[in-house]
């Protein structure tokens, strides 16, 4: 006879969630956004499940405010596709920042996501602000 406990995995209708806040200004862009991506996949709580939406909602004010090092300004590029013969668009970083800056930290959160359908699901829970004031006062008292 094994003395051994039984594996507990949590689903998403027992899981706890929070709102976090976080202020983007002066901060460089891929440290927050790993750490955007943990609290969105639940990585920071002991009932962590890999295959279940366990994380918590965020919320990040002063985006257009988020800082890169090095030449990443004029040398990080942007690439899409609209699908017609001739709709490959590229852009810099600094121009997709001056455009819609929020996309810039989507598109950073996005990548460090699985790759899978769980991703879509983690992503609706990211709220971006360009500015200070955001819509979520009440979720987060």
């Amino acid at each position: 006879m094994s003395n051994q406990g039984t594996t507990k995995f949590f689903t998403k209708d027992t899981v706890q969630r929070k709102w976090v806040l976080i202020d983007a200004k002066d901060k460089t862009l891929g440290r927050l956004a790993t750490e955007i991506a943990a609290i969105l996949r639940g990585k920071n709580k002991a009932e962590f499940t890999p295959n279940q939406d366990c994380g918590d909602f965020v919320v990040v004010v002063n985006c257009a405010e988020i800082k890169v090092t090095g030449k990443k300004p004029k040398q990080k590029l942007y690439q899409r596709h609209s699908g017609i013969p001739g709709g490959f668009k590229e852009e810099t970083l600094e121009s997709l920042l001056k455009r819609r800056p929020l996309e810039v930290l989507r598109r950073a959160v996005k990548g460090m996501l699985p790759h899978n359908r769980l991703s879509d699901r983690l992503i609706t829970k990211l709220k971006l602000y360009a500015g200070a004031e955001h819509e979520q006062q009440a979720q987060l008292k």
